[in-house]
């Protein structure tokens, strides 16, 4: 996997539908590579902070995250077919982290 070409089959802040994805893949027995990283570029309280004030709302901590997963390229196809008998597709958001004004 280290050096195989890897394509981008899902990135997206949706926790619930990368776990759906990520875990039929797995199952199906593809080699796939599932992350998540943070879309704050900086803390809302500053350099260094351990508490960030938009967490304590009513619903609590607030997922940030955007989340991904890759196939090898050679995989891609089958990934394709595998979700979408599953009744599930595969998503790029074009802007995941919100810098052209949606949120």
């Amino acid at each position: 996997m280290f050096f195989a070409k890897k394509i981008t089959i899902f990135k997206k802040k949706d926790r619930e539908t990368w776990q759906k994805i990520r875990d039929i893949l797995k199952k199906s027995g593809l080699k796939i590579w599932a992350s998540s990283y943070s879309a704050d570029s900086l803390c809302a309280c500053g350099c260094g902070s351990k508490l960030d004030p938009r967490n304590f709302g009513v619903n609590g901590k607030v997922d940030r995250d955007v989340y991904f997963v890759d196939v090898k390229e050679k995989d891609f196809e089958r990934a394709e077919n595998i979700l979408s008998e599953r009744g599930l597709e595969m998503f790029i958001d074009p802007d995941p982290i919100g810098k052209n004004g949606r949120t």
